[in-house]
């Protein structure tokens, strides 16, 4: 009998933990080892940040779903992973033994890494669904008194989607309120332009996106570095192509959303052989570890290179269908392995994104993720904006299901017209 840990319940945990009960033996066991007894649909943060959404609406508890499914549930933070002995040691001094563990644990917010930041300090997030709720909470006092509004995502954050996400909804919220023409925006980025998005931009998404952020009065800082953050004020050194500091600015705000910079969690955190230095997992072709080979890891733990050099550090994201293929490879060899074979898949890391923009919204297809590409196609309109609110009401009760049929390659690619990604 083997025991298959997966570490996290987010998108990628989650999914990966149905779709490895659906994959072993009757008599191996399936555990899921979380800090929170709920599920949080991520993508719909934005939303909850502005009162679009509640949590209701966009997390469920575990406990009931994964029992029906014959899957276990410990609700407790790991405290440290310790591969050389196959166990996990969880936050109260206990321990769980794996045979075959899945990380899948999403990133440690690296709020510290910037003076003031974070929802603790002068920032707000939309990283977890608490996060958005505090958001929200200071958006509708804000609305009361509006004011400056500073947006965007720090120095060496790597998913930028959520942060053009969210300047678009606050902007199209505030124009239903009438009352945009109180609040002067700025989007400040890491990025070397606006459109980057971690992947070297994607077809004309520069283009697109400047076109966007001009018609929405959206004023906008690239190659930005935030020294700190006080209240209602933000220290942004802009820099050159070069590296070389080019302007000081300060920006006032009375409202503030900044993405921080991702890092590993303190339990995987600078275990040699299992992270980089950032306490990324390492991974082979097939989603192992190369050191540790019962050691599996899906999702925005993974390490990745960013796919180019920057002057300002610019990580890279991982999008949904990325996630999504990383789970099927992942879940394919550990089956492999319990027959005794070599694994042999392979994740697809092709990045699909649909990015809401309150009103309409913006996609964009790159295959593979890293260039060169053999598709790069960007697009936008009302249609993504429908797409990915159907796109959530989907997934989440697939989830409630427990039904693993890609979803992706089910839904999201048929909206936008893609029946095939090739590898």
């Amino acid at each position: 009998m083997a025991h298959i840990i997966i570490l996290g319940a987010g998108i990628g945990g989650l999914v990966a933990a149905y779709d490895m009960k659906e994959n072993v033996g009757p008599n191996d066991k399936v555990t899921v080892v979380t800090e929170n007894p709920y599920f949080q649909f991520t993508p719909s943060n934005p939303w909850l940040a502005v009162n679009w959404r509640s949590r209701d609406d966009i997390t469920f508890e575990l406990k009931t779903y994964l029992e029906r499914k014959g899957i276990d549930l410990i609700v407790k933070a790991a405290k440290r992973v310790h591969p050389d002995e196959n166990r996990i040691e969880l936050s109260d001094g206990e321990s769980v033994s794996y045979d075959y563990l899945v990380i899948a644990t999403g990133p440690k917010l690296a709020f510290e890494e910037v003076e003031g930041s974070g929802p603790a300090a002068h920032t707000q997030s939309i990283c977890t669904v608490n996060h958005a709720e505090t958001a929200a909470k200071a958006w509708d006092g804000f609305v009361k008194d509006p004011g400056n509004v500073v947006v965007g995502a720090f120095q060496g954050a790597s998913c930028y989607g959520p942060a053009y996400e969210f300047a678009m909804i606050m902007d199209t919220d505030l124009r239903r309120r009438k009352i945009r023409s109180k609040v002067p925006m700025t989007f400040v980025t890491a990025e070397p332009y606006v459109g980057h998005l971690g992947l070297g931009g994607v077809g004309d998404s520069k283009g697109m996106i400047e076109s966007i952020m001009r018609d929405r009065h959206i004023k906008w800082i690239c190659n930005a570095k935030v020294s700190k953050v006080e209240a209602g004020k933000m220290f942004v050194t802009e820099h050159d192509e070069n590296g070389q500091p080019k302007k000081e600015h300060v920006l006032d705000f009375k409202y503030s959303m900044m993405l921080p910079a991702f890092k590993g969690v303190d339990a995987v955190f600078g275990i040699e052989g299992l992270t980089n230095p950032r306490g990324f997992i390492l991974v082979d072709p097939f989603q192992r570890n190369p050191k540790y080979k019962n050691i599996y890891s899906i999702g925005v733990c993974v390490a990745i290179p960013p796919v180019e050099a920057t002057p300002i550090p610019v990580g890279t994201p991982k999008t949904g269908y990325m996630i999504e293929s990383m789970v099927t490879a992942t879940v394919h060899n550990i089956r492999l392995a319990l027959d005794g074979k070599e694994p042999d898949q392979k994740a697809t890391w092709n990045a699909v994104c649909l990015a809401d923009f309150g009103d309409s919204g913006a996609a964009f297809v790159a295959i593979p993720q890293i260039p060169p590409r053999n598709v790069s196609w960007f697009n936008k309109g009302k249609w993504v904006h429908l797409a990915k609110v159907g796109y959530e009401k989907y997934f989440i009760r697939k989830m409630k299901k427990g039904n693993t049929e890609p979803i992706y390659e089910k839904y999201v690619l048929k909206l936008m017209g893609v029946t095939r990604l090739h590898k």
